[in-house]
């Protein structure tokens, strides 16, 4: 790199800027992320969650979901699993029911980064379910997780799902 033709200390010091809290970073050893890596890293783990749930299907989401005493997920203004075990439990009732799931997140994903290893997930969603009896169930909403980073990995350590009801009528 020619450093007199990008304007010179100028040039050192914009590198400077970017690298040494890099280095920084990699000297401590901590193994903490900087705030945009945090909000990339939890929108790549909310597009793995949604990939694994539309593939594998509704069981997917156990290891998604954080065993932790932790853990609640409500729905609809009810606590639906108020603990980790509560999910696996009813995880494993509705697959005999959901034959086939299809997740996909909003174009509106937002990450709130809280702590290098916490963030707030939030995005509207649409679901697309087959049932074992034949029906088909089309849904779409609104979710919001916390998401924890444990041993290197995101899950969610509480969810919300609201479900979108019809649009209110004007007066």
């Amino acid at each position: 790199m020619a450093l007199g033709k990008r304007g010179g200390i100028r040039e050192v010091l914009r590198l400077a800027a970017v690298l040494l809290p890099m280095l920084l970073f990699a000297a401590c050893g901590a193994p903490r992320m900087v705030p945009g890596a945090v909000e990339a890293s939890v929108r790549e783990y909310a597009q793995t969650v949604a990939h694994d749930i539309t593939r594998e299907g509704l069981a997917a989401w156990r290891r998604h979901f954080a065993e932790s005493p932790a853990f609640f997920m409500a729905s609809e203004g009810h606590l639906v699993f108020p603990t980790s075990a509560s999910a696996t439990a009813g995880i494993h009732d509705l697959t005999r029911i959901i034959q086939q799931i299809e997740l996909r997140w909003g174009d509106d994903l937002r990450v709130d980064r809280l702590t290098p290893d916490l963030a707030v997930m939030a995005a509207s969603y649409r679901e697309r379910r087959v049932n074992f009896d034949g029906t088909h169930v089309e849904e779409s909403g609104f979710f919001t997780g916390l998401v924890e980073r444990t041993n290197g990995r995101w899950q969610f350590r509480d969810a919300h799902w609201s479900v979108a009801g019809p649009p209110p009528k004007v007066p």
